[in-house]
């Protein structure tokens, strides 16, 4: 008898569950609250399209680098010309040294670049290719709220019963899983961290030497606050955008294949660790970016110059920098009056060492923007049941694409997929 698994939501980690488990007779039921595929998203797909392989970033459990690969090629050929930029993050030995020496820890990962554009003919591509076969069917408009395990099942919300449910919300699907460890809290297996920073914008100049040598460049810095900062997402020729999450905006930024700007953004971020009784991270992250909005305005994010963020002053003009951001989408504020002080310092010891290592980061008109929160979810056991699981960026397991593709892929090979 075939097993009737549901998949909550059609993103990157749901489709490595289905790809893996397309041949293995089960009779999948994809859930997604978008009212079509062109509204729904690959994780990232607002952010750039950007894929690594990398035994140092994207998640915390281990993933072979074949494996990665092997998905990374999966995406790209579901292009439609197969064009894509490529880098390798600090395989330079001159330039890891030169970061290395000034306090920075390198990230060693290779980048394959297929671009916000081109990552919706994918999805698109993707889903024409699932589509086609006869034991998978998708469900739009079909937003899952609750879930009920049973002694060998699971209910949805929607009254249908599974053998099994394949939750893959990613981190905008954070109502549902936290209702989810509401009721059943004896999954969660840690839920202490969340990152908190800014995109910050710059002309493409101060950065190009990199940008060309390694198109993404990530690094981390032990700050001295004592909190940890990184580098997430570079976008050369980039341009800064909003994401919207259910109830609050936060920025991102992205690239394209096609088109370029003139300026390259990057996110800074603050990594919080902290310790009991808190157990909501993703509530804090999202009061902070409420508070952010609440200065900004409905569906706003803050926007002010570096020098004016640095010495807590509200910005009113630019001088050399101008945003690439829609102007119908940010505020000139202060940044200041949004997050801790101590996010902040961080960030700024963050800059102004960078800056020793790339002369012209730490200019006073450069661009930062707020709030840009990267959530970790709750880290979850999929242990726990023998019917639920959690893949992806939901799960607390994976921060990227490739990542959460592999996990849905593993999870998939777990319950038996060949």
């Amino acid at each position: 008898m075939k097993q009737k698994i549901a998949v909550i939501g059609f993103g990157a980690a749901a489709i490595g569950f289905i790809e893996k488990s397309k041949d293995s007779g089960f009779e999948i039921h994809v859930f997604e609250k978008s009212k079509d595929i062109y509204s729904s998203s690959i994780s990232g797909i607002r952010a750039d399209g950007k894929l690594f392989v990398s035994r140092e970033m994207g998640g915390d459990i281990e993933i072979d680098m074949d494996l990665q690969k092997k998905l990374v090629d999966y995406y790209i050929n579901f292009t439609n010309d197969k064009n894509v930029e490529t880098g390798h993050s600090f395989t330079n030995e001159v330039y890891y040294k030169k970061f290395y020496e000034k306090g920075f820890q390198p990230i060693t990962s290779d980048f394959y670049h297929i671009g916000t554009d081109q990552l919706k003919e994918v999805l698109y591509n993707i889903y024409e290719h699932f589509k086609k076969i006869k034991n998978i069917h998708f469900h739009f408009e079909q937003e899952i709220t609750e879930v009920e395990v049973l002694e060998k099942s699971i209910r949805l919300s929607n009254g249908e019963i599974f053998d099994k449910v394949i939750v893959g919300v990613g981190r905008s699907g954070h109502k549902l899983v936290t209702k989810i460890i509401s009721k059943y809290p004896q999954l969660i297996l840690d839920n202490s961290k969340v990152d908190l920073g800014i995109r910050y914008e710059l002309p493409n100049h101060i950065v190009e030497e990199l940008n060309k040598e390694m198109y993404e460049f990530k690094i981390r810095y032990k700050s001295k606050t004592g909190y940890m900062v990184r580098t997430f997402c570079n976008n050369p020729s980039g341009y800064v955008v909003t994401e919207n999450y259910d109830d609050f905006t936060t920025v991102n930024g992205h690239a394209k294949m096609k088109e370029k700007s003139t300026n390259t953004n990057f996110a800074i971020l603050a990594t919080l660790k902290l310790t009991q009784p808190f157990n909501d991270p993703i509530g804090y992250g999202s009061y902070i970016a409420k508070l952010a909005n609440l200065l900004a305005g409905d569906g706003k994010v803050l926007l002010q110059t570096y020098s004016h963020f640095k010495n807590s002053k509200r910005s009113k003009n630019w001088y050399r920098v101008f945003p690439t951001l829609d102007e119908n989408k940010y505020i000139l504020g202060d940044i200041n009056l949004a997050f801790p002080r101590r996010i902040i310092e961080s960030i700024i010891d963050f800059i102004e060492n960078l800056d020793i290592v790339v002369p012209g980061v730490a200019n006073p008109d450069n661009l930062v923007y707020a709030p840009e929160i990267k959530f970790y979810s709750n880290y979850l056991n999929n242990n726990t049941f023998s019917s639920l699981y959690f893949i992806g960026d939901c799960s607390g397991a994976t921060r990227s694409i490739i990542y959460a593709t592999a996990h849905g892929y593993l999870v998939a090979e777990m319950l038996g997929a060949k």
